[in-house]
């Protein structure tokens, strides 16, 4: 199977940081957690949403553990940042190079201050999107933040705040 360029760009930049990854394609789709997780068979806490924020400051990106909804002021709290909202389909293409549905994780034109989703923690294998809404690979939450430079955060609606 040929390997979409996205897919092939995240891959080429996860060997950068010296991952090899295992993607699965699902031609069904995994553009939304919910997708995802039946597609994989696993939890929908177990898939990391590549969330593309924006800022006064510029975008950054949250990894959300796809049972979560984000919190704008959370986010806020966390990094300083004001103004934090959602970015449309083009920014977010803009900042990462990736389709809505397919943000890898890793493999941005720019670096981007990246907070993980403290209830990704929590799991021993998490799946991430690999460029494309029908890619994506396991990873332990370990080396995602290690690969990413991801905060650890507790980022979620409806969470007493921990920092």
């Amino acid at each position: 199977m040929e390997l979409h360029r996205n897919t092939r760009r995240a891959l080429a930049a996860a060997a950068e940081l010296g991952l090899d990854l295992d993607v699965h394609h699902f031609p069904q789709g995994t553009r939304t957690a919910d997708d995802a997780a039946a597609a994989i068979g696993c939890p929908v806490g177990a898939i990391v949403k590549s969330l593309v924020l924006d800022s006064a400051d510029g975008p950054l990106m949250v990894l959300a553990s796809g049972d979560n909804r984000v919190s704008y002021g959370k986010v806020e709290a966390v990094t300083g940042r004001t103004a934090v909202g959602r970015c449309n389909a083009d920014a977010v293409r803009a900042a990462t190079s990736y389709p809505v549905g397919g943000v890898s994780p890793f493999g941005h034109p720019a670096p981007l201050l990246t907070l993980i989703d403290r209830d990704l923690l929590t799991y021993d294998v998490i799946w991430a999107a690999a460029g494309t809404p029908h890619a994506v690979f396991p990873i332990a939450p370990g080396t995602l933040v290690e690969a990413t430079g991801a905060a650890p955060a507790d980022v979620a609606e409806g969470h007493a705040a921990t920092g």
